[in-house]
């Protein structure tokens, strides 16, 4: 069997790996002319990390990321209001949570993908059945045939276009600025993770390690602005006049142009994510807002069922379904409950912001720990 990947981000990285831990081939296609050399973070949960492990990743031991030791919710001036259970979390569901830049992410899996072939300024723009099988066409006019096409191409992938139809993403109203840079502060200990909640607008913290820090900060926008403005770091600066002192700092020592701008989108849930041959993982499948860090994780175990059903089932076809259909449930929930959060997170008016800060301070600790915990509570099938 080969399977024929299209995108080198997280998620199609690591279905390949999955794929040859299985001994089935692969070959990835990526548009870009290189792997990514800066950018954001991202949060790799228990669940993400477990999958890692079983496939012979251990972010720790490889010195890629910073188990996080330390989470706590702060105001926008930087008042504690919750320290969060990560450690004793983390103890229960034995995995860490580890922070991470993703280009240092991409980066592990790739080598660990070895001879895999790679094909980058492969932009896919079509596939075609070809008996049994499928082939996909690249800008550049190329054509590659495989057994199977995994479409790993994000939420605006060309491969679930082609599937499901034209359909607009769904805008949630705020932008995300994103950055990694060398940074240390009092106010940010080693494995440390701080997300500051204000009026319309927050921001996070989180060692990455290396002496790095990865942040983002998210605010408002009116939607026609927001369409056309991905706005300069001195507008990220106004944005966050007032801020905790880290914060500013944090902001200061970056480069303009390494602060990457993100709307906040995701789609509407797919609930048939292929059709033959053909199938989908993390973002292509099931895009979802960042608040509950589990885009690239869900995506992370994707891979690892994916691979599995290939490698078990009685044929291409079938196998793809029975992906498809354990991995349902589990991320149509995430979606959603990443745009209950989002909701939450984003509030504006004073009354509701004041009860939301009221209750992240006074609610009981049982309740806060089974929220925490459930995104990751995950055990991958045997």
């Amino acid at each position: 069997m080969k399977a024929l990947v299209v995108g080198a981000g997280v998620g199609g990285l690591t279905t390949t790996l999955a794929l040859r831990s299985h001994g089935i081939d692969a070959e990835l296609f990526e548009a870009a002319a290189q792997p990514p050399e800066s950018g954001g973070g991202l949060g790799i949960g228990a669940n993400a990390t477990k999958v890692l492990s079983a496939l012979g990743l251990d972010l720790e031991k490889a010195g890629v990321g910073r188990v996080c030791e330390e989470f706590t919710l702060r105001t926008a001036r930087g008042r504690l209001m919750r320290e969060m259970p990560i450690r004793s979390i983390s103890d229960e569901l034995g995995s860490p949570l580890v922070n991470v830049r993703r280009s240092d992410l991409v980066g592990l899996l790739r080598d660990a993908l070895a001879d895999t072939p790679v094909h980058h300024r492969a932009r896919v723009t079509r596939y075609d059945r070809v008996g049994r099988g499928v082939s996909v066409t690249c800008a550049d006019g190329r054509t590659h045939t495989g057994d199977v096409l995994i479409g790993a191409d994000g939420i605006r992938s060309a491969v679930r276009a082609q599937t499901a139809g034209p359909e607009p993403v769904r805008d949630y109203g705020y932008v995300c600025w994103i950055a990694t840079v060398p940074f240390t502060h009092a106010r940010l200990p080693a494995g440390g993770a701080a997300h500051y909640w204000g009026r319309g607008q927050r921001f996070g913290l989180i060692d990455v390690g290396g002496g790095r820090a990865y942040w983002w900060g998210t605010k408002n926008t009116p939607g026609r602005r927001r369409l056309r403005w991905a706005g300069t770091k001195e507008d990220v600066l106004r944005c966050f006049r007032g801020w905790a002192e880290e914060v500013r700092e944090a902001i200061s020592r970056t480069d303009e142009a390494d602060i990457v701008t993100v709307p906040a989108q995701d789609r509407t849930f797919l609930e048939s994510w292929g059709v033959g041959p053909v199938t989908l993982v993390g973002d292509a499948a099931h895009p979802m807002l960042t608040s509950l860090s589990q885009g690239a994780g869900s995506a992370i175990e994707d891979g690892q069922a994916l691979a599995r059903h290939l490698a078990t089932g009685p044929d291409v076809v079938t196998s793809l379904r029975r992906y498809e259909t354990e991995r349902r449930d589990r991320t149509r929930w995430l979606v959603a409950a990443s745009r209950r959060l989002s909701h939450t997170e984003q509030f504006a008016h004073p009354l509701t912001v004041a009860l939301r800060d009221l209750t992240i301070r006074y609610a009981p600790m049982s309740v806060v720990r089974r929220q925490t915990i459930a995104p990751m509570r995950y055990q991958p099938p045997v």
